[in-house]
């Protein structure tokens, strides 16, 4: 459930925070608040899930702007909106802000620390896509071509060849890590000689070579839902590595949906924006004008005396809401457009017409405090 606090308090930070600064004390939080130094702490577990929910949101540049801007409100029902499923995706998704064989691996082990016992899971995978615009209003489905390894059909995954037992590490003698004190903390790292497994294969499978596992294509249908946004990413669970040991459950698949740009709508979060070309006629009489959605043509009536860049809205023409019912709305920007070649004929036209025109019909320049006014005081 995502927390209604504040993420700058909850981090401990300003709302002027630089992206190192708001790094630097997330990792100082999670270091605190991490499970594995608070085994059986189902409230340091929370505030754990409270720190990733508010870092994930505050180190992503459109996220923090939504958030800053709309509050939590700005990023329900949306893609922004964080959401992690367990511990494990929250070290998955920030492991990097750690770094690999760093403190934060020095003190929790390899895997996802001590708190999570049993044969450890397969590596995540990353894939990129790119999709149509039409595709992220509509949804679609993707099939994804990628190699991957799986588990070795001779061996076993074992790495040892065919009726070859292991040997137990004499390093560790088969924990598959060593242990080092270091002032207050016990740290436990992946023993160097057997690389965490237990055990040293004395005759390599002639298949993998020893690796225990071999490269294979894989094709994995991916749905896409309606309204999805750009730099999306889904997790399609148990579809990446497999794991490094018998029994382990199977990485994770991450997929990376980009949405390409289209030539007529302007995406911002579920509402839709639409540059419309009117002649000059059109915005001062007025016109019935024919518009695009992404659903098909629809009707806007222009009033007489439209300004440009002037905003209409049309309900529920914009993009669907993720995970909500509805849709946002269609907002349409009237361009007016000034031709560039006219007739001797139209100018005269166009004389005349300045000519009688009252100057109460000009509302932006005669206006007091109009822009004609402050041109004045500008140079007064």
């Amino acid at each position: 459930m995502p927390t209604d606090r504040d993420y700058y308090e909850i981090l401990g930070v300003e709302r002027t925070a630089s992206p190192d600064e708001l790094k630097r004390a997330y990792r100082k939080l999670a270091m605190k608040y991490h499970p594995d130094k608070n085994p059986g702490d189902k409230s340091a577990e929370d505030k754990f899930k409270e720190l990733a929910e508010a870092y994930e949101v505050l180190s992503n540049p459109d996220k923090r702007r939504i958030y800053d801007q709309f509050g939590h409100a700005g990023l329900k029902g949306r893609a922004q909106e964080p959401h992690f499923g367990s511990i494990e995706d929250i070290l998955s998704a920030f492991g990097d802000v750690f770094g690999g064989g760093s403190v934060f691996g020095d003190l929790f082990g390899t895997g996802f620390g001590g708190m999570y016992q049993g044969p450890r899971s397969g590596a995540n995978l990353r894939v990129d896509i790119t999709i149509p615009f039409e595709a992220s209003v509509a949804g679609t489905r993707k099939t994804i071509e990628l190699k991957r390894h799986e588990r070795c059909p001779d061996c076993h995954g074992t790495g040892a060849e065919r009726g070859v037992a292991m040997q137990q590490c004499p390093y560790c003698h088969g924990s598959g890590h060593v242990t080092q004190r270091q002032g207050f903390f016990t740290m436990s790292t992946s023993c160097p000689h057997c690389h965490g497994a237990g055990t040293i294969i004395e005759k390599p499978c002639p298949t993998c070579h020893g690796e225990g596992h071999v490269t294979k294509p894989a094709k994995i249908e991916v749905s896409i839902p309606p309204g999805l946004e750009d730099n999306s990413r889904l997790r399609i669970a148990g579809e990446g590595e497999p794991s490094p040991q018998e029994g382990g459950p199977r990485g994770d698949l991450f997929v990376y949906i980009h949405v390409k740009p289209h030539d007529v709508f302007q995406r911002q979060g579920d509402n839709l924006v639409l540059e419309l070309p009117v002649s000059f006629p059109q915005a001062v009489l007025g016109a019935d004008i024919e518009v695009p959605t992404p659903y098909g043509k629809a009707r806007l009536k222009i009033p007489p005396g439209t300004q440009n860049s002037q905003l209409f809205r049309l309900r529920d023409q914009g993009m669907p809401r993720l995970n909500a019912k509805g849709k946002g709305d269609l907002y349409v920007r009237t361009i007016v457009e000034v031709p560039k070649n006219i007739s001797q004929r139209e100018k005269e036209i166009l004389r005349e017409f300045e000519q009688i025109r009252p100057a109460v019909n000009k509302p932006r320049s005669t206006k007091e405090g109009g822009i004609f006014d402050r041109i004045k005081d500008f140079f007064r």
